[in-house]
């Protein structure tokens, strides 16, 4: 059946026969679902008075383990976010009363950032419920397909990122 990508790679092959447009095709697919998924993970996530980026550094400290504690280097590192950017979410986590930034004693020139009750709540709340809509986006795809669809983009993924470790 075709989709909305098709329509567009038939006028670019119509105009452009000598170019071989199958990866415009994929990388058109993978836009297009990121604009459809990407709104229905941000309603998710206001619903729990949450930005993704938000969502982000909470979800980093929670996957950290009791004491769900960081230093904002780590965090930044982790979420790929430059100090600035990483020091504008932690104003807005902390003004909300959702995360701590206390002195670190292994280190007077750094911080801990630590998730509040509060902040524990609000990320366990909001983490279920983006699991919950994660499913329900993936529902067209068959168990096998998705575990195909996963080991396609993690091969993709690994030829921009370095493996974790």
């Amino acid at each position: 059946m075709p989709d909305a990508v098709d329509r567009l790679i038939a006028q670019w092959q119509r105009e452009r026969p000598d170019l071989d447009l199958a990866a415009m095709a994929t990388i058109g697919r993978l836009g297009r679902l990121a604009a459809h998924v990407g709104p229905a993970v941000e309603a998710v996530l206001a619903r729990h008075g949450l930005s993704t980026g938000e969502f982000d550094v909470l979800a980093a400290l929670r996957r950290a383990g009791a004491p769900h504690r960081q230093t904002p280097t780590e965090l930044a590192g982790s979420l790929m976010l430059s100090p600035a950017a990483m020091t504008n979410r932690l104003d807005r986590l902390e003004s909300a009363g959702l995360v701590t930034r206390d002195p670190n004693p292994a280190s007077r020139r750094s911080l801990l950032v630590s998730l509040t009750d509060e902040g524990l709540r609000v990320v366990d709340a909001a983490v279920t419920e983006h699991v919950a809509n994660e499913e329900a986006l993936l529902a067209a795809l068959s168990p096998t397909q998705r575990a195909q669809l996963d080991a396609i983009l993690r091969r993709l993924l690994a030829s921009f990122e370095p493996p974790a470790g």
